[in-house]
């Protein structure tokens, strides 16, 4: 498996196999992304939608197959990752600060998903909404090309779905990889959508 920084951001994983203890989550499943592309990757609860980003993260190892990744990774899932002790815009600061994003950047992720009024709150004090937005600030300004997005839409008003939406979008078009994993379609055209059987494998 080779993981690295490139200008050109290439995903591709070929007949991947991930076991978690004696279950089998994915097997034999194949995709590729390319720059500027967007996946949707839908399918029932436990079909493994998470452990595949979670694979591409680098936080998990195939057992059997390939993966080639080119590019900085950014995941956002259920786990904030924000210091709750924190203001929201310090602790953003902090991870923005680990990737070596600009100030400009972070003023920008927290404008898009609509956080300038909760600068100064600390994070322990967010709403279920309030802290995926949150979430998703964090990969926003995280300056990676390639973002992983686990059910963003989940516990966001309309109005904060349309804001991701646009984010990605622009993602997209500045040569970015998006992969989208949620039950929710997004208002976006996308390029390819992936289903997963029960199985882990592309329906």
């Amino acid at each position: 498996m080779t993981i690295r920084q490139a200008s050109i951001l290439t995903l591709t994983l070929e007949n991947v196999a991930v076991y978690r203890g004696n279950r089998v989550v994915l097997r034999d499943l194949s995709l590729s992304a390319a720059s500027g592309e967007i996946l949707w990757i839908r399918g029932a609860n436990g079909c493994g939608k998470s452990t595949l980003l979670r694979l591409i993260a680098g936080l998990l190892m195939p057992e059997a197959g390939e993966m080639a990744v080119e590019g900085r990774i950014a995941l956002a899932d259920e786990n904030l990752a924000l210091d709750p002790n924190l203001t929201v815009a310090t602790a953003l600061n902090f991870w923005a600060k680990m990737d070596d994003a600009g100030p400009e950047m972070l003023e920008t992720a927290m404008t898009d998903m609509d956080l300038q009024s909760l600068r100064d709150m600390p994070v322990r004090y967010l709403s279920t909404g309030q802290r995926k937005r949150a979430s998703i600030a964090r990969l926003l300004a995280s300056n990676a090309g390639i973002w992983l997005l686990d059910e963003p839409y989940n516990g966001l008003d309309s109005a904060s779905c349309a804001r991701l939406d646009q984010a990605i979008s622009r993602h997209a078009a500045s040569g970015g990889i998006i992969l989208v994993a949620a039950h929710q379609h997004p208002s976006i055209n996308v390029t390819l959508s992936l289903v997963m059987d029960r199985a882990g494998r592309a329906a």
